[in-house]
């Protein structure tokens, strides 16, 4: 495959702050000799690829800039597919930030957010699909989601789409010739007949695709976990137990939680974003209201509810309302403060949310924190998101462009089933091959290409 030549850019590729290494990387058909106009203790064009040296980054009046190990990576063996090197300096802000410019002084370009990434796409190192693993797996919150994202940059969902795409051209292709032969006169009857068997079996793969997209998405972004309860329950004191640290004030004043607060967390291995809401209640004060407006609009669109009641004070109407708010939910009730007298009626309580196990607990002593966690696991680990289901962890883009390719593989069923001809059958089919192609960049447009790589940090 012939490499996609540009001009050499520049970027830091590690973190900015103080820290024992940062990394300056250069890519491009100048890339060693840029350096070695800055390095003086060995000639870079005549050592062997994939080698570390020694020595001294220079500036143009011959004082030393930092010392340093030099990463030598010749093409095509490299990222992008051009010549790579990496200048492994001191951390911190000034040393790499010297370093950079005077890369960018013999000539490098800085390189634009996701650039090296967007070359190694354009020189066929990686596929779209892959290039967007790659972004997943960085900002990978728990190890189930890094699996996930290495299966999908190893390749996985390119093989799924590439295979499909190959099983449509085929039929095309026969289509083609079969069209070609008109003297038989079931030409027509065979290939419709062909083109709708294909979109079938292509759609059932599809549809398997999209079943784990759910999964892919609650990997991703976390299962959005929203707890709530009447003021003083003990919401914000769990926020504050399961994160570590004090994320939300506690007080015993009703309605200090006013608006909602977010943390994403990791329980056994699976990623909550978790969000205490402002307690739920009947209130003329504005502020207040807002807040519990809010709360009622985060129930509708959570994944999870940790619903929680304070056993030391009798049922209300508003902890039946709650009850039945999240009734259609996935969710995890909890009878908090056990360390206090008992003032609820806790079989009224079991018979309101029939069906759902109540947890006993007290953020005191952290009584039924176990209990809640295994709830947890049993929910979604073992259920929604076993990381061995997860092979192909599919973003918005991806999911969109499946479902656009159903809706065209649709049309061809029905077309076919209608003896509409085939000519007119076959622009919906190559339509849905054309949105497969857009998921592993085989068919996408520069603008496209642009928006995406934007959104990787730069050096990357």
């Amino acid at each position: 495959m012939s490499v996609y030549q540009l001009d050499t850019i520049a970027a830091i590729s590690t973190a900015l702050g103080e820290g024992a290494i940062g990394i300056v990387r250069m890519s491009g058909p100048e890339a060693i000799e840029y350096a070695n106009r800055l390095f003086r203790e060995k000639d870079l064009n005549q050592v062997a690829s994939h080698t570390i040296h020694y020595g001294h980054i220079y500036r143009e009046d011959q004082s030393i800039i930092d010392e340093v190990m030099i990463t030598v990576l010749k093409a095509p063996k490299t990222y992008t597919r051009e010549d790579i090197i990496e200048i492994n300096c001191h951390g911190g802000l000034v040393a790499v930030q010297e370093v950079l410019e005077a890369c960018l002084y013999q000539g490098a370009r800085l390189a634009q957010p996701g650039e090296f990434t967007k070359r190694a796409f354009l020189n066929g190192r990686l596929d779209l699909s892959q290039a967007e693993a790659l972004m997943d797996l960085i900002q990978a919150k728990t190890a189930k989601s890094m699996s996930a994202s290495m299966s999908q940059l190893s390749g996985s969902l390119s093989s799924k789409i590439k295979h499909l795409r190959n099983e449509m051209l085929q039929t095309l292709a026969q289509v083609e010739v079969t069209i070609d032969y008109p003297e038989y006169d079931d030409v027509e009857e065979l290939s419709n007949k062909a083109l709708c068997q294909t979109a079938l079996v292509v759609k059932d793969e599809i549809d398997k695709l999209l079943n784990e997209a759910s999964n892919g998405q609650l990997l991703r972004e976390g299962v959005k976990t929203v707890i709530v309860g009447r003021p003083n329950v003990g919401k914000s004191s769990l926020l504050n137990r399961l994160t570590g640290r004090e994320k939300a004030i506690v007080t015993n004043i009703a309605g200090t939680t006013r608006d909602t607060i977010e943390e994403l967390i990791s329980i056994r291995g699976i990623p909550l974003l978790l969000i205490d809401t402002a307690g739920i209640r009947d209130t003329n004060e504005i502020v207040e209201q807002i807040g519990v407006n809010k709360s009622r609009q985060m129930v509708n669109e959570a994944d999870l509810i940790i619903l929680m009641f304070d056993q030391s004070q009798a049922l209300s109407s508003m902890d039946l309302e709650l009850i039945d708010l999240t009734k259609d939910k996935k969710r995890i009730v909890l009878l908090n403060k056990q360390d206090l007298k008992s003032g609820l009626d806790i079989d009224k309580l079991k018979e309101a949310i029939v069906g759902t196990s109540l947890i006993e607990t007290s953020l005191m002593t952290d009584e039924g924190i176990y209990e809640m966690e295994n709830q947890i696991e049993s929910l979604f680990n073992k259920g929604a998101i076993e990381s061995q289901d997860v092979n192909y962890l599919l973003n918005t883009r991806h999911t969109n462009l499946l479902k656009q390719a159903i809706r065209s593989l649709d049309a061809v069923i029905e077309a076919s089933q209608m003896g509409v001809p085939v000519d007119l059958i076959q622009i919906d089919f190559t339509q849905a091959w054309d949105y497969l192609g857009e998921i592993t960049g085989e068919s996408v447009q520069d603008e496209l290409l642009d928006k995406l790589f934007s959104q990787f940090c730069l050096g990357k």
